[in-house]
């Protein structure tokens, strides 16, 4: 159609993990799932709101959950700002900083998506690579791009960047740095105290991994108050409908149920790991709620096409960085240990 855009005639757009239809036949670990269910606190404030109340609009504000997220970070709520999404925020934030020819910047590989939304609006993309160590490469001392997301813990590779490089990074931008916290409560350390003490750190997090809640398309972002009042002005007045509030304020309250969830997900990560190297495959230390790793061949399509063929759903990236391995979800110990034998089963190639 004439009438379209030229930029969205022309771009790609971005293209999620794979969903079947009869997803209850696959073991599911390509899409970072949680893969227990979320705090039953959650399911019953879910259901004591379902009702009467549904023909009311929502808190415009959010209020109830941005409260319990400040309770919980150490922040007042004017520094908080809840999502339909993360996404939505890592929107917002491109519409909010970055003009029609603007500068927008990430690492890649990491979540392209940044660079979907970014051409949406029209701004310009510019990616920086990483060395074999997992350095970001050409980034210049003095940086002027209006954004520059980076995704902590690095997904799909699992690695993560030092609070003392992510602080140095800032220091050279002149424009916000985003830190894109997806995963961060799968790892050790988080950039929330950089948001305090730098003016251009701003974070995002998620509900969809680490609280189970993919469903809900719940996230949230930490920022100065002149940056999330900025925010509000550009979101959807009603973004979050009432359902979502009280899941994401339930589940924030309920932290033995998501820390006990998490320490799970984290002690199968390392039986995983190990497993997966004592078969002779190459991993990447993860700190997130997935691994990367290589086969001995290095033929990742062969591999996930063995899977997919004993109903075992993983991520395989067509990407000549990524092409070589296969991003796993983190699932059951026993989803785990079938996947394992059938990894066993595929073997190790020529």
């Amino acid at each position: 159609m004439s009438a379209l855009r030229k930029n969205i005639a022309d771009m790609a757009g971005y293209v999620p993990g794979f969903q079947p239809e009869d997803a209850a036949s696959y073991i599911k670990l390509n899409t970072n799932e949680n893969p227990y269910p979320p705090s039953p606190r959650v399911i019953e404030a879910i259901t004591a709101e379902v009702g009467e109340g549904l023909r009311r609009y929502p808190d415009a504000a959010s209020r109830q959950a941005r409260e319990e997220a400040g309770r919980l970070y150490g922040f007042d709520p004017s520094w908080i700002i809840m999502a339909n999404g993360s996404d939505e925020v890592l929107n917002n934030l491109i519409r909010a900083f970055a003009g029609e020819g603007e500068e927008v910047a990430y690492i890649h590989p990491s979540y392209s998506y940044y660079g979907t939304l970014a051409e949406i609006q029209g701004a310009k993309v510019r990616t920086f690579g990483l060395s074999e160590a997992f350095e970001p490469q050409g980034i210049p001392e003095r940086y002027d791009a209006k954004l520059f997301f980076l995704t902590n813990p690095n997904a799909p590779l699992g690695f993560t960047y030092s609070q003392n490089y992510i602080a140095d990074l800032a220091g050279r931008l002149s424009g916000v740095l985003v830190v894109d916290e997806a995963y961060a409560d799968f790892a050790e350390e988080t950039s929330l105290e950089l948001v305090r003490s730098l003016d251009n750190v701003v974070v995002t997090r998620t509900f969809s991994k680490s609280y189970s809640l993919a469903g809900m398309r719940l996230g949230l972002a930490i920022a100065r108050p002149e940056v999330i009042a900025a925010l509000n002005k550009i979101r959807d007045h009603y973004n979050l409908d009432r359902l979502a509030q009280t899941a994401a304020a339930a589940a924030l309250s309920d932290q033995e149920y998501f820390r006990g969830c998490v320490a799970k997900i984290k002690e199968t990560r390392a039986w995983f790991s190990a497993e997966l190297e004592k078969i002779g495959y190459h991993v990447i230390p993860s700190s997130g709620n997935y691994v990367f790793a290589s086969p001995p061949d290095r033929d990742g399509t062969r591999v996930y096409q063995g899977l997919y063929d004993r109903k075992i759903l993983v991520r395989h990236f067509t990407d000549p960085k990524l092409s070589h391995g296969l991003r796993i979800s983190i699932g059951t110990k026993e989803e785990m240990e079938r996947t394992v034998q059938a990894l066993v089963e595929i073997g190790p190639g020529r």
